[in-house]
């Protein structure tokens, strides 16, 4: 008899790299496939959502639960009051937190989650609008809801088809198009976005002010037309700006000298010595005010390759002063 080959194991990256190709392939067809359910429902839900004088209120279980707290997150960032609220907590007290001028976004692929259809008739006695975003039309869930968001999939990524897997991904998506489509219609801009994000980059950038970074005081090198090159040398290294101002009596600037002056007339072979502040400075420098965002004086230095600029009053007096190294540690370059 003829031996039958041993079939040989599958190698392990081999069979890893292919269930993850296929967990991608199958979550990305089941966001494409949304599109067919996007629709006059989802208009209506964007519409409640921007009549709503309270709060929008996400549902959800365990998987569904994490997704929901997700959403509430990213609705909330982008200009939709909205919270979290664990539908297995709600019936043991947090269904206080829920008013009759919120909505009710409720989250269950099944739509048959117990913990959510035990408190279905409470919701629905407070009068508040009931959101359901379920993969079963004909659920308990989407039948006692005001309007239904279909986040149905064909099958899960999981080999089992058990753990909820593309059909979060769904959920997730779907959500993301709820507070994309309401960020537009509310109008929402990138300064809006940076007030609810001041500890980020962004909020640095649109939120901080000239003010909030500039030197003041002391602090701001400065001399008089008449003062030595000496004079005006120690200013500068005392300061440690990279840049002197100088200014009449009245705090008015007349110029400015820098580091990159004092290297161009050094190579020109200028004797300084003897030399005043006014015979070395350069006329009409860069200059900014302090309500201006400190991004716009990052994009100016940027511009004329400076790496200092001096702040002025409405008055056109010195107040401050600032360089990148300020900006750098403000962290807004």
């Amino acid at each position: 008899m003829k031996r039958q080959p041993v079939a040989r194991p599958p190698d392990p990256a081999e069979q890893a790299i292919r269930l993850a190709l296929e967990t991608l392939d199958i979550e990305a067809a089941a966001v494409m496939g949304l599109k067919r359910h996007v629709g006059l429902s989802f208009a209506r839900v964007v519409a409640l959502m921007l009549e709503v004088t309270g709060r929008v209120v996400v549902m959800g279980m365990g998987k569904s639960g994490h997704i929901g707290r997700k959403i509430a997150a990213t609705l909330a960032s982008t200009g939709t009051p909205a919270m979290f609220v664990n539908t297995g907590e709600a019936s043991h007290g947090d269904l206080g937190m829920i008013t009759a001028v919120d909505l009710v976004l409720a989250i269950s692929n099944s739509g048959e989650t117990d913990e959510l259809t035990s408190i279905l008739p409470v919701l629905k006695r407070l009068g508040a609008p009931l959101v359901a975003m379920t993969g079963n039309p004909e659920s308990t869930l989407a039948r006692h809801a005001d309007v239904f968001l279909n986040c149905g999939v064909d099958k899960e990524a999981c080999p089992l088809n058990l753990a909820p897997t593309a059909s979060t991904t769904a959920q997730l998506a779907l959500g993301d198009a709820l507070a994309v489509a309401l960020l537009d219609a509310r109008g929402f801009k990138a300064e809006d976005f940076a007030r609810s994000h001041p500890g980020g980059a962004l909020g640095r950038k649109l939120l901080t002010h000239v003010s909030d970074v500039m030197r003041v005081g002391d602090a701001v090198p400065q001399v008089g037309p008449d003062a030595s090159f000496s004079e005006l040398m120690r200013e500068m290294s005392a300061k440690g700006l990279g840049a002197a101002a100088i200014v009449d009596q009245q705090s008015h600037v007349l110029g400015v000298f820098t580091d990159g002056d004092l290297r161009r007339l050094i190579e020109q072979g200028m004797d300084l010595r003897g030399m005043s502040a006014q015979q070395v400075m350069h006329r009409q420098p860069r200059t900014i005010s302090a309500e201006a965002l400190a991004v716009e004086v990052a994009e100016l230095m940027e511009h004329h390759s400076i790496t200092s600029v001096l702040v002025l009053d409405a008055d056109a007096r010195l107040i401050g002063a600032l360089n990148t190294n300020d900006l750098m540690r403000a962290k807004v370059i």
